[in-house]
């Protein structure tokens, strides 16, 4: 009979610590999460490296990261309308073209306007920017340098 009762002790010993385990694994997850640690899945920060210098001549992109500037260069009767810079892309809007820049991969990027087109609004953020005409939405992604494009429905 003693020998059954230990072995019951023994059960509910095991049972007490698998659950003080179990206890102590709860309270260091949750310290974890509430300290900061267990970082939730968003994109790292960008942190600023583009500027922009906008005169009569031209527009400068300023990369901090590579050490370059590129000059983005008007054509004759081209003038600028509006542009947005973020922390690693900017974009430039002028009456001819919409010219786009990011800083991994350097060097102005541009996709002409078409004929009536008008510029409804532009985002820019981190890598990514997103011009909206009256005609498209182009998307362009700095961290390869590329524009993308789709035709909106016209009602």
């Amino acid at each position: 009979m003693d020998d059954g009762r230990s072995r019951r002790g023994t059960g509910a010993l095991r049972r007490l610590r698998g659950s003080a385990v179990v206890k102590c694994l709860g309270v260091a997850l949750i310290a974890w999460f509430a300290t900061g640690c267990a970082a939730p899945a968003y994109a790292e920060e960008v942190e600023k490296v583009l500027f922009l210098v906008v005169d009569k001549t031209g527009v400068y992109a300023s990369n901090a990261l590579t050490g370059r500037i590129d000059r983005l260069e008007l054509h004759a009767k081209e003038r600028i309308e509006d542009y947005q810079v973020a922390n690693a892309v900017a974009v430039v809007v002028t009456n001819q073209r919409y010219a786009a820049y990011g800083v991994l991969p350097g060097g102005w990027q541009s996709v002409r306007v078409r004929a009536q087109e008008e510029t409804e609004s532009v985002e820019v953020g981190d890598y990514s920017a997103t011009v909206v005409t009256s005609d498209r939405i182009l998307n362009f992604y700095g961290r390869r340098g590329a524009w993308s494009e789709m035709r909106r429905a016209v009602e």
